[in-house]
């Protein structure tokens, strides 16, 4: 089943334009990383995935359901209630945590639960359910500076399962982290990947991509230059390609 869809995706800042006609689309259980250079539109593409960014033309589709079609060169948003229904089909985890500082890890995990219209009761068994598949029980009372950069970020990947996506986006989730903390976090992925999450990852690490993917693209000035399995990608004999993959690859 096709669960994400993205035809023609162009958006522009400022003049520049930063993704010029991006097509992809990604089936239930999938792994599909994004790699590519700095400023090749990879974060942007997965922001106008989610509804962060605003398309300037294409469309966008969860489960078969419109979020964005393009008429007469115009750009049309569904209604509000029908976006937020889905809205509710995926998940989003940033590079840099976005956690409540104020909150609890527990409060953390279950406000935007409660946002989305689960009772207080349910809303924390769930949140607590998560940090223990996590390893975090023990951090439910503890607030964000209390917690190191890896944990921050397993936080913020359970807050994303608690509301239960059918779609996990990845925003380099491990390029605010010191390098011995990034290993918890992948490991986190892989288990996610194991049970098979539907997950898009925009990363770096291109062992892990390798690794975790059924399907990697290459980005680079704006579009996809290049995408298929990891043997595929990071067995390919593309100049471009091989040096990009090869430089991150040693570091």
């Amino acid at each position: 089943m096709e669960l994400v869809r993205v035809e023609n995706c162009r958006k522009s800042f400022d003049g520049e334009e930063i993704l010029k006609g991006i097509s992809l689309s990604v089936n239930e259980g999938e792994v599909v990383s994004v790699i590519g250079p700095s400023g090749s539109g990879k974060s942007t593409l997965l922001r106008c995935a989610c509804m962060l960014e605003t398309m300037d033309g294409g469309t966008l589709s969860y489960a078969g359901r419109t979020a964005v079609k393009e008429e007469e060169g115009k750009v049309i948003y569904a209604p509000h209630n029908e976006l937020k229904e889905i809205r509710k089909t995926f998940g989003l985890v940033f590079q840099n945590f976005n956690l409540f500082p104020h909150y609890t890890v527990l409060k953390n995990v279950t406000e935007p639960q409660m946002i989305a219209g689960k009772s207080r009761e349910d809303a924390e068994k769930k949140a607590l359910d998560c940090l223990e598949k996590l390893g975090l029980s023990d951090k439910a009372k503890s607030y964000p500076c209390q917690l190191s950069g890896g944990q921050q970020q397993r936080v913020s990947i359970a807050r994303a399962l608690a509301l239960e996506p059918e779609v996990l986006f990845f925003d380099e989730p491990t390029s605010a982290l010191d390098p011995e903390l990034t290993g918890e976090v992948l490991k986190v992925i892989r288990e996610l990947a194991a049970i098979h999450m539907t997950m898009i990852i925009v990363t770096h690490e291109m062992n892990f991509a390798k690794e975790v993917s059924d399907r990697v693209i290459f980005m680079e000035n704006g579009l996809i230059r290049a995408q298929g399995t990891p043997d595929e990608l990071f067995g390919s004999d593309d100049e471009r390609l091989r040096s990009f993959i090869g430089k991150l690859s040693s570091n």
